[in-house]
């Protein structure tokens, strides 16, 4: 599965500038890949819905929200049925552009001040309310398509440096504003190392999902031998065998009061069969 740097890979005519606003857009039909946010990132929901696993947790974009994500590593998984189209205004910028924010509106801030021990926080969520849809409509004036694009992907428009911040500050003050404790709390995480309690996040996280070991060891910034030597110590036992287990455990409470059909996907697997195909000696063990 190939490995994007976001925006670079993405968005290669934008590499220079500080803050880069782009129109997303991915077509209805199933998709995985894998990320690594090179800088951190907002998505304006504008349409549909994806999912996307980081190592702390799974978050699921719809088009009610919008989202503050923090620069390092994600897997992200599209199924969008219908007809309708995931759409989003993508906002990229960097942790000194953030710094620099906060320092500007040092006044602001003074009153909010987080304790050192407070860990930072890689993703925040906020409802969509008027004044940001009106933001999103404000911003779409500057975007246009462009006819020489990659798939997914739309050119931005004439869009100068100095309105890129005014718009990019505007949408912060709001956010400070209206939830000054939130906003505050999203800061750099700092190195991540690939000790057992950030093992445990990624793994427990994402037991139900449809997710593998090499997406996990990713997650985990590892290799695959490293995180399933690690794993093995940790649990006990290889990961493959420890996700059956602890689905089919799952799978016993659902089916007790569900149909095996209304089951298989609420426990990590993509169909039916799949989910009938583990051997009836495993799933005796654990049902």
């Amino acid at each position: 599965m190939q490995i994007f740097n976001l925006p670079d890979d993405s968005f290669p005519d934008h590499g220079a500038e500080r803050i880069i606003f782009q129109n997303y857009t991915a077509h209805p039909g199933a998709f995985k890949g894998r990320g690594i946010l090179q800088r951190h990132a907002i998505s304006l929901v504008i349409s549909g819905e994806k999912t996307m696993h980081f190592a702390e947790r799974t978050v699921h974009a719809r088009d009610d929200e919008f989202h503050f994500l923090s620069a390092g590593n994600c897997v992200v998984t599209m199924n969008l049925l219908g007809t309708t189209p995931f759409r989003s205004i993508l906002i990229f910028f960097d942790h000194k552009t953030l710094s620099d924010f906060y320092l500007k509106y040092e006044t602001l801030t003074k009153n909010t001040r987080l304790s050192k021990n407070d860990a930072p926080e890689p993703y925040l969520s906020f409802k969509k309310d008027a004044f940001i849809t009106n933001f999103i409509d404000s911003i779409s004036l500057f975007l246009r398509p462009s006819g020489n694009q990659s798939p997914g992907v739309q050119s931005s428009g004439k869009f100068s440096p100095e309105m890129r911040q005014l718009k990019f500050e505007e949408l912060m003050l709001y956010i400070l504003e209206k939830y000054p404790s939130s906003l505050l709390s999203f800061r750099e995480p700092g190195n991540r190392h690939p000790d057992d309690l950030l093992i445990r996040k990624a793994v427990e996280t994402n037991i139900t999902n449809n997710i593998n070991v090499e997406e996990l060891a990713f997650l985990c910034n590892m290799s695959l031998s490293t995180f399933k030597r690690r794993f093995i110590k940790l649990y006990g036992m290889p990961p493959t065998e420890w996700f059956v287990q602890q689905r089919m455990k799952l799978a016993k409470e659902l089916l007790h009061h569900e149909k095996p059909s209304e089951v298989y996907y609420k426990v990590g697997y993509e169909s039916h069969s799949g989910f009938s195909a583990q051997p009836p000696a495993r799933i005796i063990l654990y049902l």
